[in-house]
């Protein structure tokens, strides 16, 4: 197995190129670091937003006009989540765990979803491509990855369930399509279908960018074993100095094989283009986390766990996957 994998290195890639301050605590001789918030530029007329605007959930009002396409509200409390699934992963990304969606949950931690904050698509690969957004997809096919069907199926549920319910990417935030003259009508035309579309997988992909979790486990001495069990509060705990906050896990098999890990921020400014601070509490989405207090990280189907290549045959005939 390689020593590190091509997440590692997109991931130092990120932090040598990203050009906001990371957020996060976490003490510096830990030596996996979480590259900072990825900026980039949006496709085209997303909000520009003051650096100095309040950061979601942290406000006691709504913020109205047009200043809310500054303020993600009400779903303010933002989880990048990342699947690890045995079964599914691209080829030469067997030490990567995949990305399943960016959700703004509410500022308790409930959710809303199916939302009608933004148009639904059922069309994202088309929308990207027309965009020229092909490295993007590229990115997407490798680390995005549907556990069944098509990947395209998974990018239309994600933004139909979640990408809707974000304020910030409403076309209003970009200005209409209408026609007309003059500086003002000039503004109103910046909106173009499916801009939100490419800012959401942008932002949702270069936010997954800067949490290689695979190599922050590795640090704390957790890999992929067939048999081994890690106490779950060390999972947790390593997770969680690399992000610098809280992260919800959620576990399969009888509560006992790690599944999922949730990161969990806030956003100060829009999605577009604000800055993403890890939440140092949890709301409501902590009753997500469902593992058992011993926890298995099983190595990708095909891929021997550090130390046990020649027992794992064997063991994953067993009915624990």
């Amino acid at each position: 197995m390689a020593s590190s994998s091509l997440r590692a290195i997109v991931s130092y890639a990120a932090n040598v190129w990203s050009q906001l301050p990371f957020s996060g605590n976490g003490p510096s001789s830990f030596d996996v670091q979480p590259s900072s918030s990825s900026f980039y530029e949006p496709l085209s007329g997303a909000p520009s937003c003051p650096f100095d605007g309040p950061m979601s959930c942290h406000n006691s009002t709504p913020i109205a006009g047009e200043d809310s396409c500054c303020f993600v509200y009400p779903g303010g409390r933002i989880l990048l989540t990342q699947f690890w699934d045995p079964q599914v992963y691209a080829v030469g990304a067997e030490e990567d765990w995949t990305l399943h969606g960016l959700w703004p949950d509410l500022c308790d931690g409930t959710y809303d979803q199916f939302c009608h904050m933004t148009p639904r698509y059922e069309n994202v690969t088309a929308v990207l491509e027309e965009q020229g957004q092909h490295q993007l997809l590229e990115f997407m096919d490798r680390f995005w990855l549907a556990s069944s069907g098509p990947n395209s199926r998974l990018w239309n549920h994600e933004f139909n369930k979640h990408a809707t319910c974000i304020n910030t990417l409403a076309p209003s935030c970009y200005g209409s399509s209408g026609g007309g003259s003059g500086d003002e009508d000039s503004n109103a035309q910046r909106y173009t279908p499916g801009a939100e579309v490419v800012d959401y997988f942008t932002r949702a992909s270069a936010l997954f960018n800067t949490l290689d979790t695979y190599s922050a486990l590795r640090k704390a001495g957790i890999v992929p074993q067939a048999r081994k069990h890690y106490p779950l509060a060390d999972v947790q705990k390593a997770l969680e100095i690399y992000s610098g906050g809280r992260v919800v896990l959620r576990c399969t098999g009888r509560r006992d094989v790690l599944h999922e890990a949730w990161y969990v921020y806030y956003v100060k400014g829009s999605l577009q283009t604000g800055e993403f601070v890890p939440a140092q509490h949890l709301g409501r989405e902590e009753e997500a986390g469902n593992c058992a207090p011993w926890v298995k990280y099983l190595p990708k189907k095909g891929v021997a766990g550090e130390e046990e290549e020649e027992e794992e045959e064997e063991f994953l005939g067993d009915d624990d996957l």
